[in-house]
Parts: structure tokens; C-alpha cells; sequence
């Protein structure tokens, strides 16, 4: 891995994209970024009604996280962005940002994160049917685009195995 690396850390809602992203980018030096804090108050407010996001809502979202990623390029630093990144084409308008982009895929069973999300306090994302709707969109991707990772592990042990599955030749 280099030094001035960007890395997605993508899942559906509950994956533990912020806490393993925070590791990780604590790990290897980086800045974090949680892609939750870029959603635009209309969006937020929609989805704590229990409306699921639609593309459109997302477009805005995405185009500011891939400026985020591409800023982090052209300066030669290393970030962990947090986002759900549900379908490829979402990737892929983060890819515009950085070309050279890493995915670290979270997946789960739908029991363990419904556990998770129901046990929040303060997220935004609230209810079952939203689950749903992101498992609906959710396009995982191959190993040719991610590495894909279970949240059975400790957040811990996904970002060791995270970091040596890249830096084996």
C-alpha cells in the first residue's frame, strides 16, 4: 500500500463503516472521513422519516465525496472515506475522484445488522424497511472492484486482514 492511498470503506447500513474506517485510517496514518457528514439536511430528514434515498437524492452526495477523494489525490494523501456506495454506478462516481480508489467491502447477514441498527441511539437511520431498501439496491461488489470482508470479525481483525490482503504481492 502507499503512502497517499484513498480508501472507501462501503456496506449497507450497520456494516460498521464508520468504526472500521476510523481504525483504519488511525492504523495507517490517515484522515477519516464519515460520507454521513456530507448528506444534505433534505436527505437526512428524509430518511429519518423512514424514506429510503433514491438516486437523485444521492447524485449531490456522491459528486461531494468524490471531490473529497480527488482533493486527498492531488495533494498526495491518504484518507478512509465511510460511505455506503450501494450500487456501481455510486463507485464509479466516486472512482471519478480517484481512478486508484480501494474498497473494503463490509457484508452481513441481515439479522446481524437489523441487531445493530436497532441498538443505535442517535443514528439517523431508523427501521427495518430501510435495511430492506438497502439490501434491495445493494449491488455487491466482485473481488475484481473490493475486498470483501465479514462483520462477524472484530473491527480490529478486519482492518489487520484488510491491510494484508493488500500488501500481499
Amino acid at each position: 500500500m502507499t503512502v497517499s492511498q484513498r480508501i472507501l470503506v462501503m456496506g449497507v447500513s450497520g456494516s460498521g463503516k464508520s468504526h472500521v474506517g476510523c481504525l483504519l485510517a488511525e492504523r495507517l496514518g490517515f484522515d477519516f472521513i464519515d460520507g454521513d457528514d456530507y448528506h444534505a439536511p433534505t436527505s437526512i430528514a428524509k430518511m429519518a422519516r423512514g424514506i429510503p434515498l433514491d438516486d437523485e437524492d444521492r447524485r449531490g452526495w456522491l459528486e461531494t465525496l468524490a471531490e473529497r477523494f480527488a482533493d486527498y489525490r492531488h495533494r498526495g494523501a491518504g484518507v478512509v472515506i465511510g460511505c455506503s456506495a450501494l450500487k456501481r454506478h455510486y463507485r464509479d462516481i466516486l472512482r471519478d475522484g480517484d481512478p486508484d480508489l480501494l474498497i473494503l467491502y463490509l457484508s452481513g447477514s441481515r439479522a446481524c445488522l437489523l441487531q445493530r441498527l436497532m441498538a443505535r441511539e442517535s443514528h439517523f437511520f431508523k427501521g427495518e424497511a430501510m435495511l430492506d431498501s438497502q439490501f434491495a439496491d445493494l449491488e455487491p461488489p466482485g473481488p475484481d472492484e473490493a475486498v470483501e470482508l465479514d462483520i462477524a470479525e472484530s473491527p480490529e481483525a478486519l482492518v489487520e486482514t484488510f491491510i494484508k490482503r493488500l500488501t500481499v504481492p
